[in-house]
């Protein structure tokens, strides 16, 4: 059953306890999109239009707690003080390769923003993560960082993304999934003790079957976004 307590809490703390927070997007143009995504007869080209408008409604809400620092601007009538996104810049970081559907949507909304690149894949029979690709900066000391995965399954790719990131010093990490497995955020929490970790999802879904594939899900999105190779 997906975990009640997960909805609509935007900046809760944390469920599990520890340092991860969570939150589920309840909009109805979120449910639309993500039953759209669903549908098994979504084909690739509405699946990656709909999965990236899907991404900029989570996107939104992911980035409620970006750093802000007051800044003077003069407008046509008179000066004035507004809010200016504060350096450093934060950092996207898709896991490639399914994560490179949600990039774009994101650099939409902060195009200011670097961009990073995880390659990790999940051994099928050991169900671990394992990296075959990093491009990251070295130092991410006092970064936000977003890192973009449509799927949160098992957890150990979103385990193994968030402690590169926090040993290289990120102040902060945002998890933007379409969906998750309640398995997976149970391991997420407990890899991740009190560092400040936020998850934001469409939807938490029953529960993973035996071959680790969430259900009731949207198979894999990889495939859907790019077809299969």
């Amino acid at each position: 059953m997906p975990l009640p307590g997960f909805v609509g809490r935007l900046f809760s703390r944390p469920h599990y306890g520890g340092g991860m927070r969570i939150h589920v997007a309840d909009h109805p143009l979120v449910s639309h999109k993500l039953t759209v995504l669903r549908d098994v007869d979504t084909a690739s080209p509405t699946f990656r239009e709909v999965a990236g408008e899907l991404v900029m409604l989570l996107g939104y809400e992911a980035m409620r707690g970006l750093s802000t620092e007051p800044v003077e601007v003069r407008t046509p009538l008179a000066l004035t003080r507004g809010q200016a996104l504060a350096r450093p810049r934060p950092l996207l970081v898709p896991v490639l390769r399914a994560g490179l559907g949600l990039l774009d949507p994101m650099m939409r909304l902060l195009p200011t923003a670097e961009v990073g690149f995880l390659g990790i894949v999940r051994d099928e029979q050991t169900l671990e993560a394992v990296t075959y690709a990093s491009r990251l900066p070295q130092d991410l000391s006092g970064r936000q960082c977003f890192l973009l995965d449509p799927m949160l399954a098992t957890g150990s790719t979103l385990v193994a993304a968030v402690d590169k990131l926090f040993a290289r010093g990120a102040k902060d990490v945002t998890a933007v999934c379409l969906i998750a497995a309640p398995e997976g955020l149970e391991r997420l929490e407990r890899a991740v003790g009190d560092r400040d970790v936020l998850v934001v999802v469409a939807a938490v879904d029953d529960h993973l079957n035996a071959n680790a594939y969430i259900v009731p899900g949207l198979g894999d999105a990889g495939d859907r976004l790019y077809g299969s190779v």
